[in-house]
């Protein structure tokens, strides 16, 4: 039924970015605790700033290969790659075995997301539009990332068995292939890729694409901060199952739902992007930050609140730094898409690396006051940088 010919390209790629979220949630939130059982948590983050450095090297050749190849047929190949990552890595084949598979893990997700977008793109999205198609294409995701969590607490209500989570997000990736196998998107006109070297130079002297995209980054910030150490610091360090966690963390991300659309709306007819950009960094980041307080005997009501509201700033930063950015580029414009998304790697290197920094010579308390921190100021600066189209 999803492969029917009434189903819009636009339908199908929204479905993909779903279980493309399903697959990606179900793997991150995990990471961390299933690495800590193979090594000291201070050392987690090395394997996986080793990831995202893997992505970074092999980032620059991706538009010569969508050139060369079409996005279609490589998102169809990286999402196979990481369907047998996910079944080899739930099988526990031992710690460097299972290290090299975290790494291969970490590095073809960002891909797949790219080829999304540029088959996105290729759809034809008007400009007044862009912000509801890119907010449209965003809620997929996040009605993913809501059901995810729900699963990974029935997962592991009784042991953490994590093996049984990998397998889960591997299988999470079939429906993804069957509908790139059996159906075929448009591809846009065939981009004509420049070096990356000229595209890095282009975006540092536009002042808006810079701007949006340097606030894209502390985005992803936060996306590896939250997601990597709130669960363990939750569960290995205050106590809370995973039980718990499953229903608190699947309601936290209730905002990207009900926001990111809504935000992309107003956005589009009314104020732009700066003010709601600057209002989620701010929110973010004070959040984020305020999980320092948190004790064991804190109450779960309180841990809703806190992760809610950090969504809700989470939510108004990538709903309006993906309108933004893709009201000036198009499909065309490959290696300006892939700088983009570059972010995502980019933040796999950096961020565990002060993350793994910080709790060699500190605590958890200080690790969540110094990225909270990070969030809120950096990326209010990079937002008042921002050229608003209103």
């Amino acid at each position: 039924m999803l492969c029917s010919e009434e189903m819009s390209p636009r339908v199908i790629l929204f479905f993909a970015n779903f279980f493309l979220s399903v697959l990606t949630a179900l793997s991150v939130y995990v990471l961390l605790p299933f690495l800590s059982t193979l090594m000291p948590i201070a050392y987690t983050g090395l394997v996986v700033a080793g990831g995202g450095l893997a992505a970074i090297i092999l980032f620059p050749f991706m538009p010569r290969l969508v050139a060369r190849y079409g996005a279609q047929k490589l998102a169809l190949i990286f999402a196979f790659v990481e369907m047998v990552t996910l079944f080899v890595l739930a099988a526990a084949p031992g710690a460097v075995a299972s290290v090299l598979l975290v790494i291969t893990m970490i590095m073809v997700q960002p891909f797949v997301s790219y080829e999304l977008d540029l088959l996105l793109e290729a759809t034809g999205a008007k400009e007044g539009s862009t912000g509801r198609v890119r907010t449209a294409f965003l809620t997929a995701w996040n009605i993913g990332g809501f059901i995810t969590p729900l699963l990974i607490g029935a997962l592991l209500a009784n042991s953490d068995v994590y093996g049984r989570v990998f397998i889960a997000a591997a299988a999470a990736a079939i429906p993804f292939i069957v509908l790139f196998a059996t159906r075929r998107l448009p591809s846009g006109e065939v981009p004509q890729p420049s070096h990356m070297k000229d595209t890095l130079t282009c975006i540092l002297h536009n002042r808006d694409l810079a701007a949006v995209s340097a606030g894209h980054i502390i985005l992803w910030f936060f996306y590896v901060w939250a997601p990597l150490y709130i669960p363990i610091y939750l569960h290995s360090v205050l106590g809370f199952s995973w039980m718990d966690l499953g229903w608190i963390f699947s309601l936290m991300l209730i905002p990207y739902v009900l926001i990111e659309y809504p935000a992309g709306w107003v956005a589009d007819r009314f104020i732009g992007d700066k003010e709601l950009m600057l209002a989620g960094f701010l929110v973010a980041g004070s959040a984020l930050a305020s999980i320092s307080l948190l004790k064991s005997s804190s109450s779960l009501i309180l841990i809703l609140c806190i992760l809610i509201i950090s969504r809700c700033g989470a939510a108004l930063i990538e709903s309006m730094t993906e309108g933004h950015f893709f009201r000036r580029v198009s499909e065309k414009d490959i290696n300006s898409v892939s700088f983009f998304r570059a972010a995502w790697p980019l933040a796999y290197i950096i961020a565990p690396l002060i993350g793994s920094t910080i709790l060699f010579f500190g605590s958890y308390q200080l690790f969540f006051i110094i990225t909270g921190a990070f969030v809120a100021i950096a990326g209010s600066i990079a937002t008042l940088l921002v050229k608003d189209f209103r």
